[in-house]
């Protein structure tokens, strides 16, 4: 592996996160976005991320200044990955917005990039044609915070290289997390396979009235000894991205419950722009949610 420099593309939920942790180990990293005002936005979230770094991993001021030495920033896609070893994307999960990213990025990307798609639903082979480039295409998939839960599942496609496959195994290694090597592609990686389906479930009972999210968490952390609910982890997922997930699952399939749920995130939650902990209030209000009152499971 001769990885040294990375571009993220997109500085959003996971982008930014990527980043970070990239850089903080030591490679070269380059983060990509549309504009510059978003550029701006993500530099204040990697200011507060340092802080996390120093709380939760111990990390010295010297390791954070190192970190932001190796991080930079362009709103040109070309100057973004003109020497990119791997390009990360990040950008939102819609099919029709990764698909025109690529068509962009294999016009400018050097041919010794490697690309890497973050979907945490979207299979690669749906984009492997578009990005030029089907065997240095793959997906590389992290849990959110990931500097805590340091997990990442590498999946590649039918006609990814099984050299490019390794080498980014041993990235994603010497980035600190754990790899988790997926055999054969599986909507939804090995995570999402088991997470989905809970949260799929939870807003199930919600949008059928069945109870309220706060119930439903306490149900779940109280009899399964789980940290968070349901509910507590689509606000740190971001519930725009529950909301994507449902809205192509109605475009394929007009079911009637996925209609309701669309509905209701859209009413409720994306229109009144409580998106989850990123925006200080989803099912939750945050820096204090109730689901960590020492009482809320009382």
């Amino acid at each position: 592996m001769n990885y040294k420099n990375i571009t993220v593309a997109g500085s959003g939920v996971l982008g930014y996160q990527i980043a970070f942790q990239t850089a903080f180990h030591g490679f070269h990293v380059i983060v990509y976005d549309i504009n510059d005002d978003v550029l701006e936005k993500a530099k204040t979230k990697f200011n507060s991320l340092s802080e996390s770094y120093k709380k939760d991993l111990n990390a010295t001021q010297e390791q954070l200044d190192k970190t932001f030495q190796n991080l930079s920033y362009n709103s040109d896609l070309a100057a973004a990955v003109a020497n990119a070893d791997l390009l990360i994307e990040a950008v939102p999960e819609s099919p029709a917005i990764k698909i025109d990213f690529y068509h962009k990025l294999a016009k400018v990307a050097p041919e010794k990039t490697v690309f890497a798609t973050n979907s945490s639903t979207l299979l690669p082979s749906e984009f492997a044609d578009a990005t030029g480039r089907p065997s240095k295409f793959l997906a590389l998939h992290f849990a959110n915070t990931i500097w805590i839960h340091n997990t990442a599942e590498i999946m590649g496609h039918a006609t990814t290289d099984p050299k490019v496959f390794e080498d980014l195994v041993n990235f994603a290694k010497a980035i600190g997390m754990l790899a988790l090597p997926l055999h054969k592609e599986q909507p939804g990686y090995i995570l999402n396979s088991l997470l989905v389906p809970l949260l799929s479930a939870a807003t199930n009972l919600l949008v059928n009235e069945v109870a309220d999210p706060h119930t439903i968490d306490k149900t779940w952390m109280k009899a399964t000894g789980a940290p968070l609910g349901p509910f507590a982890i689509l606000d740190v997922v971001g519930i725009t991205t529950a909301y994507n997930i449902n809205k192509i699952a109605v475009e394929k399939n007009q079911d009637e419950l996925k209609i309701k749920t669309v509905k209701y995130l859209k009413e409720n939650f994306i229109d009144k722009n409580k998106l989850g902990v990123s925006t200080g209030e989803g099912f939750y209000k945050y820096p204090n949610p109730a689901y960590k009152d020492p009482d809320f499971l009382k």
